[in-house]
């Protein structure tokens, strides 16, 4: 039989239109008076002549009418059965299939209770099976199978559900709602505490996707699900990323009750990162952010990360202690919260460690003990740790009780200095010769006149 290349269905043979016109009233009057068997048995006759002739219109309006007259029936049983009977029949029309399971899924809500729901969804989800041409509409199936799960608490069997469709191989699905499928397969995964999987998953979406005007509300979404997860796993420079990603976003930037609460957030796990060339630099572009003069504390504690001074811990605690501690990011009341603290009061160190490296050559451990606020143990663990990190040089010398700063330079670099040192000489000394013999013509054309 030969393609119809329009409709990708065979050629249709005959046409059936006005025949299926005149029984559509018939069957609707067979079963307004209860006889369903009778209706369904004159469309059925009829379907498999438009099925053999390929009349797609004809084929599909029976297919759809079939559905109706079991579902306007709350006849849930005999629905499913005509669906799955109609779908396995031979050289069944694609298009025509498509139609009646659309039309059987507009029956789900109004199925009278639960269990009546949850066998409507499975027998379809069993017809559209593996069936390319409803694969949309068994992505869709699977979501109102979820939910039914998710309201019963079940929030493993819910997530182990929705990953067996993979939506972003579907070619017939829209993007967006292939987007919001993704989006749910995170926020379940999240849920049932699978941050592996959710890693995998969140990146089949590409954040570039979220720059066209109306996906705000899936990038807000997107980005409050991976700040959760980094947020669990203490990725804090990727969360302040996509708080940042978060605060440009139209609707959060203009919004004058919003904005605040993520530019706060930014800035403390900003200062919760680790120190390296990306950190700071992203901490210096904030702080010319003019938003910020009106948070005048987390102002402050950019400018003491950005500014080459020590912070003295127990000052810290008193100043930024009595708002910070009552947020979520450094909660008093959670271990979390209390967890991050700690990691605050470290980064304070590390920041001093820095500042004292640049400005001391070599310092007295004791002496560290007092700028630090720490034990002689404390001071070494951090110097060792800053000094693994590259962040600055030191060497420790324990009998004397000794750390230098200063990194000796080889042979090549101290010749590099001395010649350095040598031609800024021979450059003055140039200078100064140029400058005298200037002088000396100046006071004989002085003389001459």
């Amino acid at each position: 039989m030969d393609l119809d290349y329009t409709t990708n269905e065979p050629k249709m043979e005959k046409d059936y239109s006005e025949t299926v016109k005149e029984l559509l009233p018939e069957v609707e009057e067979l079963a307004n008076n209860g006889e369903l068997r009778q209706a369904l048995e004159k469309l059925h006759g009829l379907e498999k002549k438009t099925r053999a002739a390929a009349d797609l219109w004809s084929t599909t309006q029976l297919l759809e009418r079939m559905a109706e007259v079991c579902g306007e029936a709350k006849e849930w049983v005999m629905l499913e059965q005509e669906v799955a009977a109609m779908a396995k029949k031979h050289g069944q029309l694609k298009q025509a299939i498509t139609k009646m399971v659309q039309k059987a899924m507009s029956y789900v809500d109004k199925t009278p209770d639960e269990q009546s729901r949850i066998d409507l969804i499975e027998a379809l989800r069993t017809v559209t099976e593996g069936k390319i041409h409803v694969e949309v509409e068994r992505a869709r199936l699977t979501r109102m199978r979820v939910a039914i799960y998710e309201n019963n608490g079940q929030i493993k069997e819910a997530c182990d559900t929705l990953q067996e469709i993979q939506v972003e191989t579907y070619g017939s699905m829209e993007r967006r709602e292939k987007t919001d499928f993704i989006l749910e397969q995170m926020r379940l995964c999240l849920a049932k505490r699978d941050y592996i999987r959710m890693a995998i998953i969140s990146h089949k979406i590409n954040p570039k996707y979220f720059e066209h005007e109306d996906t705000e509300d899936l990038k807000l979404r997107f980005y409050e699900l991976m700040i959760q997860y980094d947020v669990h796993e203490e990725n804090y420079l990727e969360v302040c990323r996509h708080y940042n990603q978060v605060y440009t976003t139209k609707s959060i930037k203009e919004d004058v009750n919003k904005w605040p609460a993520v530019l706060q957030n930014i800035i403390m796990y900003l200062v919760l990162s680790p120190f390296d060339n990306e950190q700071s630099d992203m901490l210096h572009r904030f702080k010319q952010d003019h938003n910020l003069e009106k948070l005048e504390l987390c102002a402050q504690l950019v400018k003491s990360f950005t500014t080459m001074e020590l912070m003295r811990w127990p000052v810290m605690e008193h100043i930024y202690g009595p708002e910070f501690r009552t947020t979520d990011v450094f909660s008093a009341q959670t271990e979390d919260g209390n967890k991050r603290w700690i990691t605050l009061r470290d980064r304070v160190i590390e920041h001093n460690v820095r500042v004292i490296a640049k400005y001391y050559s070599r310092a007295n451990i004791t002496r560290l003990n007092e700028l630090l606020d720490l034990d002689a143990d404390d001071v070494e663990a951090f110097l060792s740790k800053a000094v693994v990190a590259g962040t600055i040089y030191a060497r420790i010398d324990r009998p004397s009780g000794v750390v230098n700063f200063s990194k000796p330079r080889d042979g090549e670099e101290q010749l590099n200095g001395w010649a350095s040192d040598v031609g800024k000489l021979l450059s003055l000394v140039e200078k100064t010769t140029h400058l005298i013999s200037k002088e000396e013509i100046v006071n004989k054309i002085a003389r001459a006149i």
